[in-house]
């Protein structure tokens, strides 16, 4: 079983920056591909970023230029440096993990953002 612990949200001014972290724990002997999601209350949820094998990364068209998407495979941590935050950002963010390329997704319980003056 993977256990995901998001960390990093919180309330911030627009235009403001906000780095999430992502830890991951149980069985895990290796790890295919990252990534963030976000759900806002009575919608789907969105893909935000996903980065494979550690190193290629791929972004939302919501996401490109403002986001950045990263990882320490050692560690077993995904973080997403957020930048230049709207309003719209607003909603709760959560971390994926894929133990390989058919493998189940492994969801964390979500941290809050919030993008508010």
């Amino acid at each position: 079983q993977v256990h995901l612990v998001e960390s990093g949200g919180g309330l911030v001014q627009p235009g403001g920056s906000l780095r999430l972290s992502c830890s991951a724990s149980g069985f895990v002997r290796s790890i295919y591909s990252m990534g963030w999601y976000r759900q806002a209350p009575g919608k789907e949820r969105e893909w935000v970023a996903t980065v494979i094998g550690g190193r290629n990364t791929y972004y939302a068209e919501s996401a490109e230029g403002r986001f950045t998407i990263s990882s320490n495979s050692a560690k077993k941590e995904v973080y997403l440096q957020m930048n230049s935050l709207k309003p719209d950002d607003t909603t709760v963010y959560y971390c994926d993990l894929k133990r390989s390329k058919g493998d189940e997704d492994s969801w964390g319980q979500g941290t809050q953002v919030t993008v508010s003056s």
